[in-house]
């Protein structure tokens, strides 16, 4: 369904992901409902200060409205946002959340994500496709910031990049993402993905690029003085020029 008169009249993100679009059509449904709900209650208002005016009653009745109209409406209200929250929006966040559903195979990119104040890296593994072990207490404030872990052999081809993550088009990827300080959010608004970055633990997300092109990744915590700065970006390749640049990169830790 092409709703990109909606992204429009509404002022929403460009959309680069296979499930952005499904996540953007329940936010679009969910602001008609509540565009629907504020024209009908200001009618409603106008009516009420109109036809109930001290002109028109100088005396005021306090026994209030005698029918259960107002019952009945408030039930059906609330009928539809349980619609609204239990027919699509828990649907699709559970579809997204459940570990069972993410992608799986030899074609899923797999990385990890560290947030720090106030910057992102990010983790890639090598030409093995294995990412290497992690440890808190091997991080360093040099060439070692994410603590990997030399004596794994999966971590001798690893690399990383800062402020920067690149994926290919059209693969499944999942980041872990973390954090080595605060609390922070991974978010990428054109994927319709975000993440909060929590010390000591790594929490899973995924996304299908659907579009060649490059946008902003935020922090969606609040994390400190420089929140506002804690801005990187993602860039979206064809897989032959993702493959050059994945193969131009340089090993993080020297082989010994």
């Amino acid at each position: 369904m092409d709703i990109e008169w909606i992204n429009e009249i509404l002022y929403m993100h460009e959309l680069a992901s296979e499930h952005a679009e499904i996540g953007n059509h329940v936010l679009a449904i969910i602001h008609w409902f509540v565009a629907a709900l504020t024209i009908f209650w200001t009618g409603f208002l106008v009516v009420i200060l109109w036809k109930f005016r001290r002109k028109k009653h100088p005396s005021a009745r306090y026994h209030g409205i005698t029918s259960h109209f107002s019952t009945h409406l408030e039930v059906g209200v609330v009928i539809v946002e349980v619609v609204l929250l239990l027919g699509f929006a828990y649907p699709l966040w559970a579809k997204r959340a459940d570990i069972e559903n993410m992608p799986k195979g030899e074609n899923v990119v797999k990385l990890r994500a560290v947030g720090e104040q106030f910057r992102w890296t990010f983790h890639y593994a090598g030409a093995d496709k294995m990412l290497g072990i992690t440890n808190n207490r091997l991080i360093t404030g040099g060439s070692n910031g994410i603590g990997l872990d030399k004596n794994d052999p999966n971590s001798l081809d690893d690399f990383v990049s800062v402020n920067e993550l690149v994926v290919p088009i059209g693969r499944p990827v999942i980041i872990q993402v973390t954090s080595k300080d605060v609390i922070h959010g991974l978010a990428i608004v054109p994927f319709f993905s975000q993440q909060d970055a929590i010390p000591g633990t790594e929490i899973p997300m995924w996304f299908v690029p659907s579009k060649v092109g490059e946008w902003d990744i935020v922090c969606a915590q609040l994390c400190g003085a420089s929140h506002a700065q804690m801005v990187a970006s993602v860039v979206v390749m064809e897989q032959k020029e993702y493959d050059e640049w994945h193969a131009a990169q340089n090993p993080m830790l020297p082989k010994e």
